[in-house]
């Protein structure tokens, strides 16, 4: 994206799913970009304390959670210092899984659930993560370690638990920009913006693998359940 932007400063770049575009240099700010670049953000780093906090409804046995964050990707520092304010109100113990390869996922998955009983993993989604969510989720299962993912990819695919922005509906949004920018709006003027709709998926096929009997009240919250 920022190569993109760096090649033409004049043609209008709308973006959905960027993380932090301020720290990455796409826009100025949120609420005026300033350049030719808008768009609308993934999620916010906040984001990563309801992956927690599910992780413990679904699965309240667990007291170590692996983090699994790209290790060349500052989006996982934010999201890891959002969580370790709420791990300790949580009884967990939170681990950095910093992977830079699908080499690095299986190894450290399997490093991570040697460690000990309890253990529990969240997914953030980066562009590795998404890559190789059929090796992650299936790797998840092999080691019986309960997952939260961030896009319902992860579930379809046979990943536990989900929760984050409607995909489909962050680039309509996106879309309704190309269109006020195509009729005389400029980027620089268009706020970034945050998503307004989520989603939790859960795999009740996966739960029973598991041995999870999730709790009626998560299940009546659910937008969707694989069985």
């Amino acid at each position: 994206m920022a190569a993109l932007q760096q090649a033409n400063r004049n043609v209008p770049i709308v973006f959905g799913g960027v993380i932090d575009p301020v720290g990455g240099g796409l826009v100025q700010s949120l609420a005026r970009p300033g350049g030719n670049t808008t768009g609308f953000i993934g999620y916010e780093y906040g984001l990563s304390v309801k992956w927690l906090e599910l992780l413990k409804e679904i699965a309240p046995n667990v007291t170590r959670v692996g983090v699994i964050r790209e290790a060349a990707n500052t989006v996982g520092i934010g999201l890891w210092a959002a969580m370790q304010g709420a791990a300790p109100s949580l009884k967990v113990e939170l681990s950095p899984i910093d992977v830079r390869d699908a080499n690095d996922i299986e190894r450290l998955i399997a490093t991570f659930a040697g460690g000990g009983p309890s253990g529990g993993l969240i997914v953030a989604a980066t562009g590795l993560t998404i890559i190789n969510h059929d090796l992650i989720s299936g790797l998840a299962a092999r080691h019986r370690l309960p997952a939260v993912y961030s896009q319902r990819i992860f579930v379809t695919g046979g990943g536990l638990i989900s929760y984050g922005p409607d995909q489909v509906d962050v680039f309509q949004r996106a879309a309704g920009y190309v269109d006020r920018i195509l009729r005389g709006e400029q980027p620089a003027d268009l706020p970034v913006q945050t998503p307004t709709k989520y989603e939790l998926l859960i795999n009740l096929k996966t739960a029973k693998s598991l041995g999870i009997e999730v709790p009626p009240t998560l299940l009546a919250r659910a937008d969707e359940v694989i069985e």
